[in-house]
């Protein structure tokens, strides 16, 4: 279905698709979430005002009435307390529902698991304070209640929370360091897609190498700022794309999907105000795949 908005109308894209088409507010800002409804093939938030000549893209098939049911799953918990946790999520788990699947995320087995989640990130995203990829394995935090949510979104806004991840690159990196500062924005030609732009925001990875191989570096990355598929889009750009990326890289790759792990956080409890430190080891695939390079090094 396309509107295209014939008059300035100046007001938000929630209240104006909510005017001239059969659809509530509440479900539209549901589907703007979920990338169901793009503005002239950009993702916008329900705040955005629709201007004369915008042409709006509601894809078909969106439930409107969605049940986010709990889910039995094995969970890898690192830490728990009265207030958070710090879950492992292996490569291959989405980590909360949208995108026509509801019933196999991180977020079900979380729901099935306890009782005591956050709500402050919406119905669909019980607990979830930030996310990662869904084949991007590793430690990631997860709030029980709203103070904590809101206290922990602010640490993460505020860079207060830091986060380490190892990846494994194509390509032999003549350097031993990197800073990558490349602006981000939703790709022209693939809204599912992010690309360096002038446009874009603010995007900054510091690389540092661990191991090169034949035909691969093994690198630790450290994010100053935490844009989707930051990582990904900074190493394609470089020319030295995450191993078995299927999205950026142009090699064909598996199921397992990228190499890329969240292997280290520390961060300042924002209750008990006690420092906490997790290391997490990489997942089973990803070490196989080092271990047969180390042999035919």
């Amino acid at each position: 279905m396309e509107v295209v908005v014939r008059e300035n109308a100046e007001v938000r894209i929630d209240k104006y698709l909510a005017s001239v088409t059969d659809y509530s507010r509440e479900l539209i800002g549901k589907m703007l979430n979920d990338d169901y409804i793009l503005v002239n093939q950009k993702k916008v938030k329900g705040s955005y005002k629709v201007k004369c000549g915008d042409v709006i893209d509601i894809k078909d098939g969106y439930v409107q009435e969605l049940n986010v049911l709990p889910k039995k799953m094995e969970l890898d918990i690192v830490y728990e307390d009265a207030y958070l946790m710090v879950i492992n999520k292996p490569s291959g788990l989405v980590v909360h529902p949208g995108n026509g699947n509801y019933d196999n995320t991180l977020v079900n087995g979380l729901m099935y698991y306890t009782q005591s989640l956050s709500d402050a990130g919406g119905e669909f995203r019980p607990g979830i304070v930030h996310r990662l990829d869904k084949d991007t394995s590793g430690l990631m935090l997860v709030a029980k209640d709203n103070k904590t949510h809101e206290l922990l979104a602010d640490d993460f806004k505020n860079k207060r929370i830091h986060r380490e991840y190892i990846a494994l690159l194509d390509g032999v990196l003549p350097e031993n360091s990197a800073i990558i500062d490349a602006p981000l924005e939703r790709s022209v030609d693939n809204y599912q897609k992010f690309a360096v732009r002038a446009t874009g925001k603010k995007a900054i990875t510091h690389l540092r190498v661990l191991k090169k191989y034949t035909d691969y570096t093994l690198v630790k990355l450290v994010l100053e700022t935490g844009r989707t598929h930051q990582i990904r889009v900074h190493m394609a750009y470089i020319g030295y794309p995450v191993h078995n990326d299927p999205v950026y890289n142009n090699k064909k790759s598996d199921e397992f999907g990228q190499f890329l792990h969240s292997y280290y956080l520390k961060f300042e409890h924002p209750i008990t105000k006690n420092v906490l430190e997790f290391t997490s080891n990489l997942p089973q695939e990803f070490q196989s795949f080092l271990d047969t390079l180390d042999k035919s090094n």
